[in-house]
Parts: C-alpha cells; sequence; structure tokens
C-alpha cells in the first residue's frame, strides 16, 4: 500500500455512525457564508509531501473547514494560521489554504489528524477515537522512511500519536511525557530510526484569539522542526 491508495481508503470509511450522520447532516444543513458550495462530508485524509520529513498532527477536521472543503486545516481560520506560518517556514507554497483545487503544496511536510472525520463540538468519542487509530498506525508505517519529526497541535493528538508510536514500539518514556507547547521527546526504534516529537498548543480561534498560541511561538516550534529534521535554514 502507498499512501494514495491509504488516503482513498480513509476518504471512503463509513465504519462510525455518530461521525457519519454528523458529518453528512453538517454537509446537508450549510453554514450561510457556504450555502452554494457542495461539501465533502466524508472522512478528511492526509495532505502533503509523499516524503515528508515532518509530519503535523491535529485533532479532525472542522465541520465547516476540512469536512466542506475535503482537505485537513483548509477553508478554516485555524487553518489561515497553520500554513500562514508553514509559508513562512518553507513548507508549503502559499500562505493560505482555501479549497482543494487552490494549487497548495507541500514540501517536506504533511498533515494529518487522528480522527479523520469531524466530530460534534470537536469531542470524538473514546470509542470514535479507537476505530480510528490505525489509520493513524498506517500512515506513520507509510512514512517511516523519511518522517524525522512529529509537531503535534494540542494535547489531544499528542496523547493519540504517543500512544500508537507506544503499540509500534517507540521508546516512549513512562510515565507518558505530558503535552505542553514547546515540549520535544526524542524517541529510538528498535530497528535504529528516530524521532522527535514537538508539542505546540493548537492552532483554534480559541488561542489564537487570545493569544496563548502567537504566530511567533508557532515560527519557533516549527523552525525546530525544520532543524531537528535536518531541513536548512
Amino acid at each position: 500500500m502507498d499512501l494514495p491508495t491509504l488516503d482513498a481508503l480513509v476518504a471512503d470509511c463509513a465504519a462510525c455512525p455518530r461521525l457519519v450522520t454528523w458529518r453528512t447532516s453538517v454537509g446537508a444543513v450549510k453554514r450561510a457564508a457556504f450555502a452554494d458550495q457542495e461539501y465533502w462530508s466524508r472522512p478528511v485524509p492526509g495532505f502533503g509531501d509523499p516524503a515528508a520529513r515532518i509530519l503535523l498532527v491535529g485533532l479532525a477536521p472542522a465541520a465547516h473547514g476540512g469536512n466542506r472543503t475535503g482537505r485537513m486545516f483548509t477553508g478554516d481560520r485555524s487553518g489561515d494560521v497553520l500554513f500562514a506560518a508553514l509559508h513562512r517556514a518553507g513548507l508549503a507554497s502559499q500562505p493560505t489554504s482555501v479549497h482543494a483545487a487552490d494549487g497548495l503544496t507541500m514540501t517536506d511536510a504533511r498533515v494529518t489528524a487522528p480522527v479523520h472525520c469531524a466530530p460534534p463540538d470537536n469531542r470524538p468519542t473514546p470509542a470514535e477515537r479507537r476505530t480510528c487509530a490505525p489509520w493513524l498506525a498506517r500512515e506513520l508505517q507509510l512514512l517511516a522512511g523519511t518522517v524525522r519529526v512529529a509537531v503535534v497541535l494540542g494535547a489531544f493528538g499528542w496523547q493519540a500519536l504517543l500512544s500508537t508510536l507506544t503499540e509500534q514500539g517507540w521508546s516512549v518514556p513512562r510515565p507518558r511525557p505530558a503535552f505542553g507547547h514547546g515540549a520535544r521527546v526524542p524517541l529510538r526504534h528498535p530497528d535504529g530510526r528516530s524521532l522527535v516529537v514537538l508539542g505546540s498548543y493548537h492552532v483554534s480561534q480559541q488561542n489564537t484569539f487570545t493569544g496563548r498560541l502567537t504566530p511567533a511561538m508557532l515560527d519557533d516550534v516549527l523552525g525546530q522542526a525544520r532543524r531537528e529534521a535536518g531541513l536548512s535554514g
């Protein structure tokens, strides 16, 4: 299996009835600003460079963002903040991510999430998290030859990623490292691979509007990710 095949399988998943109902209903009862648009209303696969050295891990697609556009962090204010920062870091070809056909490409980076369907109130249930977990595990396996850094946006993604890495045999410390902005966890795999996990506050409106996460703070994390991944600059 390759990444395009995985992405196609993710987009066809209908394993969680509550999420299927929610994502479909959001697309049927549209937000007024998008009344003339056809919503994706399916699981949203990862997006980016298939040879990424940096993997960014969020939470789940937004109801009127990724669930509308069909691309992670696309069409909402969280994506506006994230892709502007990725562009400044030289990881995205443009500072905006508006829709899936806007020409955006990523270099050395890919974005994904532990849950691929938009959940009500941005809160997937524990059962939904467990059901979606194998997708992230398979994605990590397919990126194993290139990924050197994981930038995790928020505590939800932090716990999900570390759980998956533990199951895959990585040297995750016990007790599990706590999430925090700027947290750094270097890991080793028995096969000799290394991975650095970095924490960042999520690019949610709540965090960016209140100043809990500033552009400078996000730039610092992405700059560190570039250095840890062996990228110049």
